[in-house]
């Protein structure tokens, strides 16, 4: 028999500037229940995209680089017959803003020698310009779905 579902709790807006995206990334880049060290790092961050880049609205700025680095399409594995295949799929909205904000963060932690603040910074900078490491993973995964498409017909 199957478990019930867990239902989703809702999610407050971050006290700062009112959006429910920056909670979220705060909630992403929190490590072992330390959120008041989570917050002062995006909230470094965002300082830093308003003093460094001059840009008047950095909140809009992370929705435009989330929305930049969603995926449209991911491969997931499926087993028929015998065998493995990677089968394209359409990804939801709530997990194509969970792949994109793991994907930014796994960038700016594989960098080395600055605070994570300004690390995150500036990945969220290349990301809002269509570049960067996060970028290039969203056009990998676009890559391996649209080399397996022939595979399409397997996803139910």
């Amino acid at each position: 028999m199957r478990r019930k579902r867990a239902t989703k709790r809702p999610l407050n807006a971050d006290p700062m500037f009112g959006d429910f995206m920056v909670e979220r990334l705060i909630n992403n880049v929190m490590l072992s229940g330390k959120k008041s060290v989570a917050r002062s790092v995006v909230y470094d961050a965002i300082e830093f995209i308003k003093t460094t880049h001059k840009v008047a609205e950095p909140v809009k700025l992370l929705n435009e680089a989330i929305i930049n680095i969603g995926p449209l399409v991911e491969v997931k594995s499926r087993r028929v017959g015998g065998a493995n295949y990677q089968v394209p799929r359409e990804v939801s909205g709530n997990r194509r803003v969970a792949l994109a904000m793991r994907w930014l963060l796994d960038a700016a932690r594989s960098k080395k020698g600055k605070p994570m603040a300004q690390k995150l910074a500036e990945e969220l900078m290349l990301a809002s310009k269509n570049e960067g490491s996060a970028i290039k993973k969203k056009l990998d995964t676009h890559r391996m779905a649209e080399a397996n498409k022939a595979f399409a017909h397997f996803s139910w």
